[in-house]
C-alpha cells in the first residue's frame, strides 16, 4: 500500500466532514464551520479531493440526485477510515512529543 499520511490539511478535514454522506458545498461549509473559517476550501481544490480521494478508495459516492443538477453525496469508505485514524495517531503522537518539550519531561 502506498504510504497514505501524511495527509494536507483539506483531505483532513473532508474526511472528517464526510463520517455521513454530504455533498459538496455541504463539504465546504462543514470545514468552514469547523475552523471558524480558517479552512475555506474553493471548489477546484475540493472536487480535486473528492478525485483523488474516489481513485484511492478512501471515499465512495453515497447517492447522485437525477435532476438537471446531478448533486452527489460522498461518504468516507472503510479505507478511509483507516487512513482518518492513522493520521490521527500521527497528530497526537506530535502534540504529546511537543508537550514533554515543554514540560522538559523529555
Amino acid at each position: 500500500m502506498e504510504k497514505q499520511t501524511p495527509l494536507t490539511e483539506a483531505l483532513f478535514y473532508i474526511l472528517l466532514s464526510l463520517r455521513k454522506p454530504n455533498h459538496g458545498y455541504g463539504i465546504i461549509q462543514e470545514v468552514e464551520g469547523l475552523t471558524e473559517g480558517r479552512v475555506v476550501l474553493g471548489p477546484g481544490t475540493l472536487y480535486g479531493a473528492i478525485q483523488t480521494m474516489a481513485a484511492r478508495g478512501w471515499i465512495r459516492i453515497y447517492s447522485e440526485e437525477t435532476d438537471s443538477r446531478k448533486k452527489k453525496e460522498y461518504v468516507i469508505t472503510e479505507m478511509g477510515r483507516y487512513v482518518f485514524a492513522e493520521e490521527k495517531k500521527r497528530l497526537e503522537e506530535l502534540l504529546h512529543n511537543a508537550e514533554k518539550m515543554e514540560e522538559g519531561t523529555w
